[in-house]
C-alpha cells in the first residue's frame, strides 16, 4: 500500500529501500508487548492492582495485595512497569505481580 508521496527508508537487514510506513508497521509488530499476570495487554496510563504483598527493597515498606497503582508507564523491558505510589518514589514493578483494572 504505497503511494506516490510515501517516503522511503533504507532497510539494512534486506539491503532494499522500503516505504517508511511499511518500516514503521514492521517495527511496531516486532516490539515486545507488556502483559499482566493474567495475560492482558498493558498500555501507558493503565491502572493496575497488586495480586500479592510485595516487600519494597530500600523503602522498608510492604505494598499490600489489592493496592491500586494508577497511571503506569511501560519501560523498554516488557516485564517491568514504571509507576508512582505516594509512599515510594521511582517504583518499578514486575508485570507478573499486577493485574489490569
Amino acid at each position: 500500500m504505497t503511494t506516490e508521496n510515501d517516503d522511503y527508508v533504507y532497510d539494512e537487514a534486506t539491503g532494499e529501500w522500503r516505504p517508511a510506513s511499511e518500516m514503521a508497521a514492521a517495527a511496531a509488530a516486532s516490539q515486545p508487548v507488556a502483559r499482566d499476570a493474567t495475560g492482558t495487554v498493558l498500555a501507558d496510563g493503565d491502572s493496575v492492582t497488586l495480586i500479592k504483598d510485595l516487600k519494597v527493597k530500600g523503602a522498608g515498606t510492604t505494598l499490600k495485595q489489592g493496592t491500586v497503582i494508577k497511571s503506569i508507564r511501560l519501560t523498554d523491558n516488557p516485564e517491568e512497569i514504571d509507576c508512582r505510589h505516594e509512599a515510594i518514589k521511582g517504583l518499578v514493578l514486575r508485570t507478573e505481580f499486577v493485574r489490569k483494572r
